[in-house]
């Protein structure tokens, strides 16, 4: 179930660009980039968590239209305000932390709405299994930062898995099998 945040947070990286005269390299800021991830506990609240480490790039081209993503999330940095939490959800039936330290997301594909990136399409890969998984960007800028003036990007998307395709499909459908990834990014230039 937190595994399917993980692939929120690698996707929505994803809104950057191919090699070309405009392309940019972005790396992602650590401390300003958290993949949130929710799901339905026995219908009663949604219950809200998110991975504390997670690193990667982005390219972004404007002019050419063209991104890419390569995200790596620490399965292991898992937030979910309580500590006993936490490790019951890194065990073998959700993320499986102790086989499956990391997960990932690659781009395949960047879909542009004028200059800006609409949603990223890419591989999301969690437990070892991969599946494909678009995430929907709902906020993106490209700016110079306010406070140290490099060039940066910063972007909100949203995906929704099905923890099952990802063998952590414990307790499901009591506990929601639909976990919905909300990826908060902010990437600097290199």
């Amino acid at each position: 179930m937190r595994t399917s945040l993980i692939a929120a947070a690698l996707a929505l990286s994803a809104f950057a660009g191919a090699a070309s005269a405009q392309s940019a390299t972005y790396a992602i800021d650590t401390s300003h980039t958290f993949p949130r991830f929710s799901y339905s506990h026995f219908g009663l609240s949604t219950q809200q968590s998110r991975f504390n480490n997670t690193t990667g790039t982005v390219t972004f081209d404007k002019a050419a239209k063209t991104g890419a993503v390569d995200v790596l999330i620490d399965m292991k940095g898992v937030d979910t305000g309580f500590t006993a939490f936490n490790s019951h959800i890194q065990g073998e039936d959700f993320l499986d932390t102790a086989k499956f330290p990391t997960a990932t997301f690659k781009s395949t594909k960047v879909v542009f709405d004028g200059d800006k990136p609409a949603s990223v399409e890419g591989n999301l890969t969690i437990k070892g299994v991969t599946k494909p998984a678009t995430l929907k960007i709902v906020n993106f800028v490209s700016t110079t930062h306010p406070m140290n003036k490099k060039d940066v990007i910063g972007a909100e998307a949203t995906t929704t898995i099905k923890r099952t395709e990802f063998n952590a499909g414990k307790f499901a459908p009591y506990v929601g099998d639909d976990v919905t990834i909300t990826i908060a990014l902010e990437a600097i230039k290199q």
